[in-house]
């Protein structure tokens, strides 16, 4: 099993501090979901975790199976076993899909043991059917002219080909119709496995009507406020987060940031 750990985690965005003492563990084998009213710091945290450089960790820390993750470059933290399915995914000129999956499957490989061609061909073929995308996707430059529905398949065709120990999804499920959400659900259903973990970012129940997550955790002010099963789902569904700041005494107040 694997973890990661994230410790009284404080993050700060051009001087002024969003994340104000983040505590959470995930392990291979679960499925996490943050929830939370805007501006809470949702995708502060899922940034600050892959090492984006706008987002200024001040203390705490993350660490993946004992490795300091904040010590580590980019690059780095991928190759460790990291990904992060982006909000709003970057269109990249001149490269196209296939060869953007096969440079980041064989990152993660010894020089010398790199993918073979016909496997790497036959597994993206399985899953694009998986994810009922058209095969000339494959050789498309990466998300140009995609729309958002194909984008955020294409986040997940890259999470299943990659295989990472945890994936950071950070609303995975923004801006999907009902068809578009359910292929989405199936990919990351398929994911599941005790060698892989994942945090699901989303500020709706309905992406979890089809995926069950194993924890649910609400932040408010830049910290985690409460966890529980998908039961707190479903209660945030029906009754808003109203209740949680009544029981806890917290005021209406964001921190400016997703």
């Amino acid at each position: 099993m694997s973890s990661l750990v994230i410790k009284d985690l404080h993050v700060e965005i051009e001087g002024k501090e969003i994340l104000k003492g983040v505590n959470l563990t995930i392990n291979t084998d679960e499925i996490h979901a943050i929830m939370g009213p805007n501006g809470t710091g949702k995708s502060t945290l899922a940034s600050a975790i892959m090492g984006h450089p706008k987002y200024e960790v001040t203390s705490g820390t993350v660490t993946l199976d004992g490795e300091d993750v904040l010590e580590m470059e980019v690059d780095e933290r991928a190759q460790a076993g990291l990904f992060l399915a982006m909000q709003y995914p970057s269109e990249i000129t001149g490269v196209t899909n296939a060869d953007f999956l096969r440079s980041a499957i064989n990152s993660r490989r010894e020089e010398g043991d790199e993918i073979p061609l016909m496997k790497f061909i036959r597994d993206l073929d399985k899953k694009m059917d998986l994810l009922e995308m058209d095969q000339e996707m494959a050789q498309r430059y990466l998300n140009e002219g995609f729309s958002g529905g194909e984008k955020k398949r294409n986040e997940i065709l890259q999470l299943m080909m990659i295989q990472p120990k945890f994936a950071i999804l950070d609303e995975i499920d923004s801006g999907l119709d009902i068809d578009a959400l359910k292929v989405v659900s199936k990919g990351i259903n398929e994911m599941r496995s005790e060698n892989f973990g994942c945090l699901i970012i989303t500020h709706y129940q309905r992406l979890l009507n089809y995926i069950t997550p194993d924890h649910v955790h609400v932040m408010m002010q830049g910290r985690v406020v409460k966890s529980g099963g998908p039961e707190l789902a479903q209660k945030l569904e029906s009754e808003g987060y109203d209740w949680i700041k009544e029981e806890l005494g917290i005021e209406d107040e964001t921190v400016g940031q997703a």
